[in-house]
């Protein structure tokens, strides 16, 4: 069993040369969360909740009206103005794809001097799908590492299924690492909720995932992480899996462990995993050996040589309770995705195509 790796709050600080070394003074990671279109903002003003002041937080979207709804101190860039008129992409990402490339200034300015960039995206709509790879690319030319954390649509919506598949295949050429949360998978982790209250779970998830992360890198905590920890996972880490678990009461340590395990959010095989981050939230009562041992369950059965790292932080609001978010990248495996086993469209027979007027 691989053995995770950890430090305290007492963390280096690092800082990153061209030539990809760690020196021990100076280095402070710029962080850079970017929800692009309708369901990635959605997750930017959940993780603004969180309130991490280091933390950069970006709403890119088509629709000028779903950008006047965001959160106060996420910043808003509206793309494509001068084709879309600031209606939206009309669910078309093609649209999106030629907004973002038109408005690449305005992206490129806003990502700044970014060294490590998440992007969150619903697939199988319009703009989050269409804009999303040249976010990524943007952001790959300023030589940062960009992680794609995507919803995928649930398998009754045919067309938006068809479209999710050909646009995580363009995305996943531009990120290092794609973590894929189906929402059919999600339907089985909360198998009570309407579908709304569904989606608000998906965007909590990933809200956790990454805030998580970033709390645990930017802020003192019971075992940080630090950029090169998190470099190392996500870098070139191609298709990810994101599962999650929660354990209250004397057995928490073993209830979260096998939630973990069980709610996995893609169909694919973790045991081969090459590189896995296992980020654990707890009360005042969280300790390392809980923490170890919530790692050792979580990981059981992956390769004896993968790359393990574990971040935990406490949380004063969790009495007698354990959460956990587990990060599975360098998968070896194909995920099983609903609509995979349909012909692959052509693009220009699933895309809504919109009024002459809204492309002037």
């Amino acid at each position: 069993m691989p053995k995770a790796k950890h430090k305290t709050s007492r963390q280096r600080a690092r800082q990153e040369n061209k030539g990809g070394r760690m020196d021990d003074e100076f280095f402070e990671a710029n962080i850079v969360v970017i929800g692009a279109g309708g369901a990635g903002s959605n997750t930017i003003n959940r993780i603004s909740t969180y309130k991490l002041p280091k933390l950069k937080l970006i709403a890119i979207n088509t629709d000028n009206k779903h950008l006047k709804l965001m959160a106060d101190g996420v910043q808003r860039v509206l793309i494509g103005r001068e084709i879309t008129k600031g209606l939206g992409a009309g669910g078309d990402p093609e649209i999106a794809m030629k907004a973002a490339e038109i408005s690449k200034p305005l992206i490129a300015q806003a990502i700044g001097d970014a060294n490590l960039v998440f992007i969150v995206a619903g697939m199988g709509g319009g703009t989050g799908t269409g804009a999303a790879p040249i976010i990524a690319r943007i952001a790959k030319e300023s030589g940062t590492v960009v992680v794609a954390f995507v919803t995928y649509p649930f398998k009754l919506e045919r067309v938006r299924l068809k479209k999710a598949l050909i646009w995580i295949e363009k995305l996943q050429k531009e990120v290092d690492t794609i973590i894929i949360l189906d929402n059919n998978k999600l339907l089985e982790y909360v198998p009570g909720l309407p579908i709304n209250d569904a989606f608000r779970v998906a965007d909590e998830i990933v809200a956790r995932a990454i805030g998580g992360i970033a709390a645990t890198i930017l802020t003192p905590s019971l075992v940080n992480l630090d950029y090169a920890d998190v470099r190392s996972i996500m870098e070139n880490g191609g298709i990810g899996m994101i599962s999650v678990g929660d354990g209250k009461g004397i057995d928490k340590v073993a209830a979260v462990t096998e939630s973990t395990r069980k709610n996995k959010l893609l169909d694919i095989d973790m045991t081969g995993a090459k590189n896995i981050l296992v980020h654990i939230t707890g009360g005042t009562d969280l300790t390392i050996a809980d923490s170890n041992d919530v790692v050792a369950g979580v990981t059981k059965g992956v390769d004896n040589q993968a790359n393990v790292i574990m971040g935990a932080r406490i949380d004063p609001s969790f009495c007698d309770k354990i959460e956990t978010i587990a990060i599975y990248t360098k998968l070896q495996h194909k995920p099983i995705l609903a609509g995979a086993e349909m012909d692959k469209p052509k693009e220009e027979d699933i895309y809504y195509h919109p009024p002459p007027n809204l492309l002037r």
